[in-house]
């Protein structure tokens, strides 16, 4: 609903502010998080969806700061905040194959294979999953030096370590998301050795027997994906494959990918609207490669277990020929689970696949 002022005479109007957020959302043809996921610019520059021409989409920015010289090693963990933790976690045990560590009575610690954790906290009250932050284990580590860089970059990081040689760091993105980053002796660490922990919970269905092999990509939906992306690329050592004019997917290096979403800060309505608009982040769906893969018979097993497969080409393909292949379903809590046919080994399947025309109608 427009916010609206009244004038000493009565009449009332649109707030200048409130109006220059509406038009600049018009202008830019709706760039909020999940409205366009496969990004707006894949039909061609020029057009209505991606209005601006090729070159000035795609411009770089200047960088937020020097690179950090980090590199991203390891997936610590993502963490989740659900109606209900036991119930989500028996549901990626069933489906996805993942294994409990723990389950103190308030999260369940799950292994996603040998490669990644995630952690599902009861968070009362909450209707809908939603991720809460995610940490990342890089290298080199010094606790000191990696405290003072951050500062150096105007970060303020607050320290979260466990006594037991787990050491980490807390810093706010431009948007404000919580990026935890680590050394290696945290949840990365435990996988080493095997999950013997049973949850207290029914399993939803029958196991599956997929295994989830690939951290296929985060969807990342930002206030403005250039600078964002210039963040972490510079903190992290994440690396660019191609910027499309109204997102970014960035290389987590031999962790997985993901994609970045937002605004694009070349187009003129994005600054005319920049002072109203709020800034938020959020991690609107996850996509994970599964293996054994089998197009129409992941479909089926969705399906048996009362599940929707909605498919996701990223392209108006066919999945059987399309060079991206996945589904979405929806968890107990309501988190947008993506499922797809990706590993280490065709990793670039989905940007290859939606990278842009290069202009309006070719």
């Amino acid at each position: 609903m427009l916010e609206r002022v009244r004038h000493d005479n009565g009449n009332e109007a649109i707030s200048r502010r409130r109006l220059a957020w509406v038009r600049a959302i018009a202008l830019l043809g709706v760039f909020a998080a999940g409205a366009f996921p496969q990004g707006r610019c894949r039909d061609g520059y020029g057009t209505p969806a991606c209005p601006l021409e090729e070159a000035l989409a795609t411009a770089p920015i200047r960088p937020l700061f020097p690179p950090a010289g980090w590199k991203t090693v390891a997936l610590d963990h993502i963490t989740f905040q659900v109606p209900d933790y036991r119930q989500e976690a028996a549901f990626y045990i069933a489906l996805m194959g993942w294994k409990l560590r723990s389950d103190d009575g308030t999260q369940a610690v799950l292994d996603i294979g040998d490669w990644g954790s995630a952690v599902f906290r009861q968070a009362p009250g909450r209707r809908t999953a939603v991720v809460e932050n995610f940490c990342f284990v890089i290298e080199p580590w010094d606790a000191r030096a990696v405290e003072g860089q951050l500062r150096k970059l105007g970060l303020s990081p607050v320290a979260e370590n466990d006594g037991h040689g787990f050491e980490s760091f807390h810093v706010k993105d431009p948007d404000g998301w919580d990026l935890q980053i680590g050394n290696g002796n945290g949840l990365a660490r435990a996988r080493r050795s095997p999950p013997v922990a049973k949850l207290e919970a029914p399993a939803p269905f029958a196991a599956t027997g997929w295994r989830t092999v690939w951290l296929d990509h985060l969807s990342f939906s930002v206030t403005n994906y250039k600078e964002t992306a210039s963040f972490y690329t510079n903190l992290l050592g994440w690396k660019e494959t191609y910027d499309e004019g109204s997102q970014h997917e960035l290389l987590i290096g031999e962790v997985g990918d993901i994609i970045v979403r937002g605004g694009n800060p070349n187009h003129p309505a994005f600054a005319e609207g920049s002072a109203s608009r709020p800034r938020a982040a959020r991690l609107d769906h996850i996509s994970f490669g599964i293996a054994p893969w089998d197009t129409d018979g992941v479909r089926a097993e969705l399906e048996k277990r009362g599940l929707r497969a909605r498919i996701d080409t990223s392209t108006r393909d066919d999945i059987h020929v399309a060079a991206f292949k996945s589904y979405h379903t929806a968890t107990p809590g309501g988190f947008d689970l993506q499922i797809s046919y990706v590993t280490h080994d065709n990793r670039l399947a989905l940007p290859n696949a939606v990278r842009p025309k290069t202009g309006a109608g070719r």
